[in-house]
């Protein structure tokens, strides 16, 4: 529980007093609670065995008073902790959605999207359930257990010696099972990660999924990894039903103890009824302690597991961090790379570039080809500093990119990934992203150098019609066409388009080309095709082969002297004739 309370102490905040006011009126409830049983001994042998009425009224008062701030103590508490929960958990939500924000490339390379769903959805409500009874229960608890002890000691030693006997049989109970059941816990949330993870890609996919037939497939799939689930929480649940017979097994035989030992000691006139009643009140609180600490134990158990997760993601800092004074103007559009080696980082990773040295000048047009896996779309991520390099050095505007505030560098560097993405919304909505300033003009202007205002003119509600869920009511071509014409709002200096055309025809990325020429005269343009033709006017074209810079030149100096690139020409254009 320390662990818990430790990691999540920052992430509190405005509901710190709430909590503290939790814990404050959980003893005052439990003080109340337990003088009420003292007193009533007082009243059983005092007021009724003596019939004095006087003492009875008074006493019952008293009683009444007690119960009545205990009543209310418990409500305060039971509303204070679930407003702090609820907080804590809005927090925590927050703060790990904010730390994802800013987690680099690499970063998000290390956690899978079904792991980062459940730690914002289960692990977080597993964390606030349990931080609930810690600030209640696990105060409310040892408390009554402690004064209620002292209690009965104080009434009769003899008796409450009983409840010292059975407590280190619930103490190695309550060991057995935190022990046992915690490992399932850290595994049964792993293959919830998987099973999220299984889940997002089967909707993302569904179409080929449709496609393939593959359905029977998939649901196979999904019912092993559930099973798996179902498996491991049926074999946590069996350690964990030992936590109640465990109690009642204690609590009835603390009682038929105190009941037998105790008439004997009425008997001989030791003890009082008074005393007696008193005892077993005070038996009945530290019993049902006890059961309330197995509650809470049991929860911090199973939250144990999530409070890890939950702390991976907030701890975890940006491996591509702002220098100490960073450089906040970037002067031109010239991009350099010296010496570039560069991998993923990952265990036993291999480097994907090697000594790759590149000079672009300002307002040139770049093109990139090469076969998959030869490093492209690699290369461009180091430009805008989505990756650092493993070594030697990336410059923009004259400047190692490792100097520039990272707003600044990105801003004035705008990249169209292979994956493209749009956000539920309108189709305006989603081209702000580029300048939320943005008028009407500006946005049918990009749109038009894009070429995306052919097919946004024929929508009924044109800028303003609706985006679905990562733009699935939009054709692939049509989602390239609205991903560069928000890049294109940016205005940046250094333009990258990674592959951002496969999905249009020939005579549409032509156009497109025209149009972004156009739109930025001035901008530094890299484009990674796969098609000769797309790069073929370009002022330098860059031939990638494992990493590495195979050659470079105008068309026609490769056409000359680049073999493999020759051989590239000619076999697109032959297919190009025979498709033709």
């Amino acid at each position: 529980m320390r662990v818990l309370v430790s990691r999540l102490a920052p992430s509190l905040r405005e509901f710190r007093p709430a909590s503290v006011a939790t814990i404050v009126l959980a003893v005052v409830e439990v003080l109340a609670e337990i003088s009420i049983p003292f007193l009533t001994a007082s009243l059983i042998d005092q007021g009724i065995e003596r019939g004095d009425q006087a003492l009875v009224d008074k006493m019952g008062l008293l009683l009444a008073c007690l119960a009545i701030v205990a009543l209310a103590a418990g409500m305060g508490a039971g509303r204070l902790s679930a407003r702090a929960g609820a907080g804590l958990a809005r927090n925590l939500r927050s703060d790990q959605f904010t730390s994802i924000q800013r987690f680099s490339f690499a970063n998000i390379d290390r956690f899978s999207e079904g792991s980062l769903i459940t730690r914002l959805t289960t692990d977080v409500t597993n964390v606030q359930m349990a931080y609930m009874m810690i600030i209640r229960i696990a105060v409310r608890a040892p408390a009554t257990l402690v004064f209620a002890l002292v209690m009965s000691f104080v009434v009769d030693p003899t008796l409450a010696s009983v409840f010292l006997a059975v407590i280190p049989f619930l103490g190695a109970a309550l060991a057995f099972i935190a022990l046992h059941a915690h490992p399932i816990f850290e595994r049964v949330f792993r293959t919830y990660d998987r099973l999220n993870t299984q889940v997002q890609e089967d909707i993302r996919g569904i179409r080929v999924v449709k496609a393939f037939v593959r359905g029977a497939h998939e649901e196979a799939g999904f019912r092993t990894t559930s099973d798996t689930i179902k498996r491991d929480f049926t074999a946590a649940e069996r350690i964990l039903a030992f936590n109640q017979p465990a109690m009642q097994l204690a609590i009835y035989t603390c009682l038929l103890l105190v009941a037998w030992i105790g008439a004997h000691q009425i008997v001989s006139g030791t003890l009082t009824t008074g005393e007696l009643v008193s005892v077993i009140s005070y038996a009945m609180q530290i019993l049902i302690s006890l059961m309330m600490l197995s509650m809470v134990l049991v929860m911090a158990t199973i939250s144990r597991a999530s409070t890890h997760r939950i702390g991976e993601v907030l701890v975890e800092r940006p491996l591509v961090g702002p220098p100490a004074q960073p450089v906040t103007t970037v002067v031109d559009a010239s991009v350099r790379l010296s010496a570039v080696n560069f991998s993923y980082g990952h265990a036993q990773s291999e480097d994907v570039l090697h000594h790759v040295d590149l000079t672009i000048s300002p307002g040139q047009t770049i093109g990139l080809l090469g076969g998959t896996g030869s490093g492209k779309s690699s290369l461009v991520q180091l430009i805008p500093r989505l990756y650092d390099v493993t070594s030697g050095s990336v410059e923009v505007g004259g400047v190692d990119v490792r100097d520039y505030d990272l707003a600044t560098l990105r801003d004035a560097v705008g990249i169209v990934l292979q994956k493209n993405v749009l956000f539920e919304g309108t189709v305006a909505e989603n081209l702000r992203w580029g300048d939320p300033d943005a008028s009407d003009e500006q946005l049918w202007a990009a749109a038009d150098a894009a070429q995306a205002s052919e097919f946004l003119t024929a929508l009924p509600d044109g800028l303003e019609s609706r985006v679905e869920q990562g733009g699935m009511n939009f054709s692939g071509g049509q989602r390239q066409r609205l991903c560069v014409a928000r890049t294109l709002l940016k205005r940046p200096k250094v333009l990258i388009l990674d592959d951002s055309t496969s999905a249009v025809d020939t005579a549409t990325e032509s156009r497109m080309s025209a149009g972004l020429r156009r739109a930025l005269p001035a901008t530094t343009t890299i484009i990674i095709a796969q098609r000769v033709s797309s790069v073929r006017d370009a002022d330098l074209i860059v031939m990638l082969a494992a990493g590495r810079v195979l050659a470079q030149g105008t068309h026609d100096h490769l056409m000359r002297d680049c073999p493999d690139y020759r051989d590239l020409f000619l076999s697109q254009n032959a297919r190009t004739r025979s498709d033709g």
